[in-house]
């Protein structure tokens, strides 16, 4: 064998032996993920990203979008080594960003006699008893259409989180035996984001569902008011409204004449109730006084976080949002009678123009931003998975990488860490991003700045169903007074 041949052999071998020892680490990893959670409820993510029932090679690969976003080699072997120390730490329900902690430890380690003692610096207020437990707050789910499925699915599966809300009861018009095998059959499987990863059985003698363990009841009520929540022992309840049927103060304000209802989130834009971008504006909300919000639109959500930290950093004089969105339940299948212009004609062959108000319902969230704005939608053929367009003229000059790098800086830093999910992948499409837990993925490398530095063009994918759902869920914890300690 030639020299050149044994150090090609040498080299695979060297590699090979390198991954296997990296996923020897991420098997460790995964295990202190899944105790930590479930028997201290502490949860670790990876810059924002869950580790909870992540695959061996979906751990490794979180690590590599790490490496490339904060421009460290965050190594799975050290997040490891962190996570088995965190195990022996008497730490309160929280959520702690094991990269960020692993960044750290490269920069600080040295300063440190042990990585237990540095753990126990940066984590201090996390030890020891930190005031009265949280309570849970109890939900209910009125209306179980696309939102509301995916707020049953993610309040179910936080549950082994330290849980902060708890799913009481869904209501629908309709509880024959058939609607509610349908409505069960619709939770456990879904044609976008797949199966259901759990169980649900039904009892019909009660009405009412076991999902994963959890008793969920089933009401049958046509009326917001006419609904006795405390007779199944629901008190104090926060009603998640993803009808899209009421949507004004007056109409939102007769789940509060229901018995056991202290507060209601609407699941889409509304009029005369603070709509909330969490991470934008939630905290001008006064949760004393405020007892119903809306948690805006999907597209909202995905603009928002974006336009906040290029109109902080630089100024936003004016712009367009072009919304390229996956088309909705609203449409026709096929050409028929629709009441609003277009969405008649067949959702599933044609691109149709149809209106937002997105443009008009991110000032709610950032003011300054007040008629600064155009927007429009065109609904593609596809069933989840949109992208916004910002063309924005900006008040002074940029570069791509400025921007780019404001951008990336807000995605690991500061309030909007959950809701930016910052791509470097030049080769993104909508199907990628189906699952993100970000409301807003920002597309870096399809960036476009004009040669004057004052016309950009920034790209934002969302999907529009589950990212939507996550930052309900967020407004629903903050709203509910559950919120656990978080070191982001």
């Amino acid at each position: 064998m030639s020299t050149e041949a044994r150090e090609a052999a040498a080299a695979y071998d060297s590699e090979f032996k390198n991954y296997i020892d990296r996923e020897r680490s991420a098997v460790a990893l995964i295990a202190a993920v899944g105790e930590l959670m479930y028997i201290k409820s502490v949860e670790l993510v990876l810059f924002r990203n869950h580790l909870v029932d992540r695959s061996i090679s979906e751990v490794l690969q979180l690590h590599a979008y790490a490496r490339e976003v904060v421009k460290k080699p965050i190594l799975v072997h050290d997040t490891a080594q962190l996570a088995k120390e965190i195990l022996q730490l008497d730490l309160v329900p929280s959520k702690l960003d094991i990269g960020k902690l692993a960044a750290e430890w490269m920069e600080e380690g040295k300063t440190f006699a042990s990585m237990s003692d540095f753990l126990k610096k940066k984590l201090q207020h996390f030890i020891g008893e930190a005031g009265a437990p949280l309570k849970p707050r109890d939900v209910v789910l009125y209306g179980f259409g696309r939102i509301g499925r995916l707020c049953a699915r993610e309040l179910v599966k936080q549950a082994g989180k330290g849980q902060q809300l708890r799913l009481r009861a869904i209501v629908t018009r309709g509880s024959s035996e058939a609607e509610v095998v349908k409505r069960a059959a619709l939770l456990r499987m879904d044609s976008v984001h797949g199966p259901f990863a759990g169980t649900v059985d039904i009892n019909m003698t009660n009405k009412t569902l076991s999902i994963n363990g959890q008793i969920v009841h089933l009401i049958d009520a046509s009326n917001p008011e006419d609904v006795d929540y405390e007779q199944y022992g629901i008190t104090n309840a926060l009603v998640i409204d993803n009808t899209g049927v009421f949507t004004n103060l007056e109409a939102l304000s007769r789940h509060q004449k229901a018995k056991g209802v202290s507060r209601v989130l609407l699941t889409a834009p509304g009029k005369e109730i603070p709509n909330i971008v969490y991470g934008v504006n939630h905290k001008d909300l006064d949760r004393e006084s405020d007892k119903i919000y809306s948690a805006a639109s999907c597209t909202t959500n995905a603009i928002a976080p974006i336009l906040k930290v290029v109109n902080d950093a630089i100024g936003v004089e004016r712009g367009h949002i072009e919304t390229v969105h996956a088309y909705t339940n609203d449409q026709n299948l096929i050409d028929n009678m629709h009441k609003k212009s277009r969405r008649g004609r067949s959702a599933a062959i044609n691109m149709v123009i149809s209106e937002t108000g997105a443009g008009k319902a991110v000032t709610k969230c950032i003011p300054e931003l007040k008629d600064k704005l155009t927007a429009n939608a065109v609904r593609v053929p596809i069933p989840n998975g949109s992208l916004a367009v910002l063309s924005l003229t900006l008040s002074k000059p940029t570069t791509m990488e400025e921007i780019n790098g404001l951008i990336r800086a807000a995605s690991l830093e500061g309030e909007l860490v959950n809701q930016i999910y910052y791509s470097y992948e030049p080769e993104l499409v909508s199907s990628d991003i189906i699952g993100n837990t970000c409301c807003s993925v920002f597309d870096s490398p399809a960036t476009i700045v004009a040669p004057d530095g004052k016309n950009v063009v920034l790209y934002v994918w969302y999907d529009n169903e589950y990212g939507y759902t996550k930052q309900v869920m967020r407004l629903a914890k903050y709203v509910s007074k559950v919120n656990r300690l978080v070191y982001y």
